[in-house]
């Protein structure tokens, strides 16, 4: 399998973060976690065995047990987390899920699904972690994200240089992830997008984020050679001339995809067989039915 993160150098760079954290540059969790929670609550269920798996922080997982339809979370991570009970925590690299089969009810992902090299394995293990009629609820940022950021570099760096290095990472986009889930053996998969715009003064506030973040390029073939400064200059006003709004503030795109889908049970809801409709569609349009030739 192709390694197209490294994630000793995630480890490294989360580990940095979580060191130095940075007030409110965590404004992505936090979104996410909100959002994350409220669809929880809305779910007439109550989890016994919830994880979360590979989110950086136990905010999300928090915000779940608050909303009383969990119990204490049990968390699955790259690096110690702190504040979280070590009783709580199996630690292990994004492309692992060392759960035992059908062992949780729940199962949450938040922002850490675009990391992992192999994306269609790590839901399957998800899949068979759950246990039947067990919920997925994961959330990951989608194909455009950053994309401002991504078209300011590579247009100063192939201006600077004629050539242009990877230093964004790539996203997939909505589809994807919704073939993913039946791939994986879903049922009643679901998918959404929130688009979340963020402004900021100028490029270097956002970067200052992203690495406070730890989300930095992650790529394993990433260049080794340290950006100059003359190449980040020349990004920020190719960036603010092309993001930026009336107010001299430049825009900064994360479209997030909400995921969720459900381990089979007998007792779901199914589709109906073909032609088993009691009604046909022309009847409802009020329109003369033709049958098609075969």
């Amino acid at each position: 399998m192709d390694h197209l993160f490294d994630h000793d150098l995630m480890r490294q760079r989360r580990l940095r973060a979580l060191a130095r954290p940075v007030p409110r540059a965590d404004f992505l969790v936090r979104r996410v976690a909100d959002d994350m929670a409220e669809r929880l609550s809305v779910v007439e269920r109550y989890f016994d065995h919830p994880v979360q798996v590979h989110g950086g922080l136990s905010r999300v997982a928090d915000a779940m047990t608050a909303t009383g339809k969990t119990a204490e979370f049990r968390f699955i991570e790259l690096c110690a987390m702190p504040g979280t009970d070590n009783r709580a925590l199996t630690l292990a690299d994004p492309d692992h899920v060392p759960l035992q089969p059908e062992s949780a009810d729940l199962l949450i992902s938040p922002l850490a699904l675009h990391l992992t090299n192999d994306t269609p394995g790590v839901l399957v293990q998800l899949r068979r972690a759950l246990k039947p009629d067990g919920l997925l609820l994961a959330a990951a940022p989608g194909a455009g994200t950053l994309g401002e950021l991504r078209e300011s570099l590579l247009a100063a760096e192939s201006e600077l240089t004629g050539g242009a290095n990877a230093r964004i990472h790539p996203f997939a986009d909505i589809r994807d992830y919704g073939a993913l889930l039946q791939r994986a053996g879903f049922a009643l998969p679901v998918t959404d997008i929130d688009d979340i715009v963020v402004r900021y003064a100028d490029m270097f506030g956002l970067l200052r984020d992203l690495r406070a973040m730890g989300m930095t390029s992650l790529l394993t073939d990433r260049s080794r050679k340290p950006a100059s400064r003359k190449l980040f200059m020349r990004a920020a006003q190719i960036y603010a001339e092309r993001f930026s709004d009336p107010d001299g503030r430049i825009r900064a795109s994360f479209p997030i995809i909400h995921l969720s889908g459900w381990a089979p049970h007998e007792n779901q809801q199914k589709p109906l067989k073909p032609g088993s409709a009691k009604a046909s569609l022309a009847d409802a349009l009020k329109v003369p039915e033709h049958k098609l030739p075969r």
